[in-house]
């Protein structure tokens, strides 16, 4: 099954739940916009936060590592607890969610704000303004001209299709694999993690194409941190 980086992204859909929830507590964090509530995964709506062995660039022309520094900072934003609010999920059955703190402090906003992740216009437009008045600022991912988690993302996906030396990896390069606890876990091209993990098929561990298709047969996102 082949398919490319674009139509992967046509995939990322968003659809209402029958009704709204909401989560409570002190959740996980995965990634700069990312949170696990037990089995739930809650995806910080209408942002977008660069990868985890993604980094920017400095305004004096070296790098800085922002999407560890995202991670970071949600980990603080969400420490003393958060409850999150949904009426929707995208196709690998996240919810879609703002979430607040006990502190009151919008963290999706937040984030946009002090210039830590993108305002993900591609899907809503609620925090352009906020990350207008970041970048007029220069702060964070705006003090110089660096490249979007989305791109970040697609060339990631290009190199490791490029690479690739299996035939069972061309074009599906997701790695499912098993750990020693025996959960099912898939690794994204663009995750620290990815190039140490290596596939064993006698084991159960296999490709994915996309995504839902890992979601759907049962695997889990890894963890970046």
């Amino acid at each position: 099954m082949k398919i490319s980086y674009l139509l992967l992204l046509a995939a990322i859909s968003i659809a209402n739940v029958a009704n709204a929830e909401t989560f409570e507590g002190k959740p996980r964090v995965l990634d700069g916009d990312t949170l696990r509530f037990g089995s739930v995964s809650v995806r910080l709506d209408a942002i977008d936060a660069a990868e985890s062995n993604q980094t920017c660039a400095e305004a004096s022309g070296g790098q800085w590592e922002c999407g560890t520094a995202a991670t970071k900072r949600l980990v603080e934003l969400v420490a003393g607890g958060v409850t999150c609010e949904s009426n929707k999920m995208d196709l690998y059955r996240r919810y879609l969610a703002t979430c607040v703190n006990n502190d009151g402090v919008n963290v999706n906003r937040a984030l946009v704000e002090e210039g830590l992740v993108w305002a993900f216009r591609r899907y809503s437009m609620e925090y352009a303004s906020i990350e207008d008045a970041a970048r007029k600022k220069g702060l964070g991912i705006w003090q110089a001209e660096t490249m979007a988690p989305w791109d970040f993302r697609k060339g990631s996906w290009g190199g490791a299709v490029a690479t690739s030396i299996s035939s069972d990896q061309k074009d599906c390069p997701i790695k499912g694999n098993i750990n020693n606890k025996g959960e099912k876990i898939y690794h994204m091209p663009w995750q620290r993690s990815y190039p140490k993990v290596k596939i064993n098929e006698n084991k159960g561990e296999r490709w994915f194409c996309t995504e839902s298709e890992a979601v759907s047969s049962g695997w889990r996102a890894a963890a970046t941190r």
